[in-house]
């Protein structure tokens, strides 16, 4: 008994058919499953700019800051810079790393968990960290680093003769009301009780991420680009309160 199989104009048929429900499928779900992923790196970078904005609100055990003002002072200055002397550490550097919960550092955070395996929620906890480049905490943390890491350069924000509100000089805070004016060093000095301030997030290279930050340098362009890795990620307006 012979078998009947298809025709090549039934094959032709049928692959248009499926051709046009795909169509039909994309362009129905693809913007849909867009506007998901959107969503979720708006999230994150809600979640980044949070985190930042907690540390700079804060002050740890030995960090030099007798006020968390003095503290996000320095930091904003600093970021600037590829860590002179001048001011205390330069670059800030964001990530997250695997925190022993069982191992405080004095200052309170997670020692890393560097032991391979570890079952997370128990011998490790995802940890989130803004610490500025030459802390001693950065190298060891990063040996238990996970996901991308980022650079953050604050610009303060100034008013200019229109009454609003642009970037001032990196690396200086000055009068907000007097963008002419001259590098405000000594926070105490500072005569407004609100620092508003720019804040770019770079990601750095995703390969050896111990030997690429030590000899990191945040380099700017005259377009805000850094050297060597481009246009900031995304960028956040936060303000910083007496």
């Amino acid at each position: 008994m012979k078998q009947r199989g298809f025709t090549l104009m039934e094959s032709v048929i049928a692959i248009a058919v499926v051709a046009v429900m795909l169509t039909t499928f994309l362009a129905v779900f693809g913007p849909a499953s867009q506007g998901i992923n959107a969503a979720l790196s708006v999230q994150e970078a809600d979640r980044l700019a949070s985190t930042l904005e907690r540390e700079l609100q804060s002050t740890r055990d030995g960090d030099g800051f007798d006020t968390s003002f003095e503290k996000a002072y320095a930091w904003i200055r600093g970021s600037a810079s590829s860590g002179d002397a001048d001011t205390g550490g330069g670059v800030v550097l964001l990530y997250n790393y695997r925190g022993d919960p069982s191992d405080r550092r004095g200052d309170g955070s997670m020692q890393p968990f560097t032991e391979a395996g570890g079952v997370a929620g128990e011998d490790f906890i995802l940890q989130s960290a803004v610490r500025r480049k030459d802390d001693l905490a950065v190298p060891e943390d990063l040996d238990a680093a996970e996901g991308r890491i980022f650079a953050v350069q604050m610009t303060q924000l100034v008013f200019d003769a229109d009454g609003k509100l642009v970037l001032g000089e990196p690396g200086k805070i000055i009068d907000p009301n007097s963008p002419d004016g001259s590098d405000i060093t000594d926070p105490d000095q500072y005569p407004e009780a609100v620092i508003a301030v720019r804040a770019s997030f770079y990601t750095l290279p995703a390969n050896d991420w111990k030997n690429y930050v030590k000899d990191f340098k945040l380099e700017l362009e005259a377009n805000g680009n850094a050297k060597n890795i481009g246009a900031p990620l995304f960028t956040r307006n936060l303000g910083v309160r007496r």
